[in-house]
């Protein structure tokens, strides 16, 4: 009976502290292709501790799960900076932006309009 007990003490502890540590969070980044989504997805991956990356071409939203523990939204929105890739409120460097493909330079009203065409089609 004892070590009945002692069993269940040990499940019951194990239990408690695997808890689920992942937070989920959305915002908004600045692209307009699937070569910005593949950029921004791989940028929010190599932070440690991001579990599952999904960005959204249309709705430009990056949704996220990621271990608090591990990591924080401020590291991952840098990664996603450093990658050059605006945010809501925050514009990655000059420099950054610069590094990306001509296609995905989505300051450009040029581009912004190329790629508006091709989701119409």
């Amino acid at each position: 009976m004892k070590n009945l007990l002692s069993i269940a003490m040990i499940l019951m502890t194990t239990v408690i502290f695997a808890q689920n540590r992942n937070a989920k969070a959305s915002f908004e980044v600045d692209g307009v292709c699937t070569m910005c989504k593949e950029r921004i997805e791989k940028a929010s991956i190599k932070t440690k501790g991001v579990k599952s990356a999904n960005w959204d071409v249309n709705t430009h939203q990056l949704d996220l799960i990621y271990n608090e523990k591990k990591t924080n939204l401020n590291a991952i929105k840098g990664s996603v900076l450093e990658a050059g890739h605006d945010l809501a409120n925050t514009q990655a460097t000059d420099e950054a932006y610069a590094s990306i493909h001509d296609c995905c330079k989505y300051r450009d009203e040029e581009v912004k309009d190329d790629h508006k065409d091709d989701k119409t089609k």
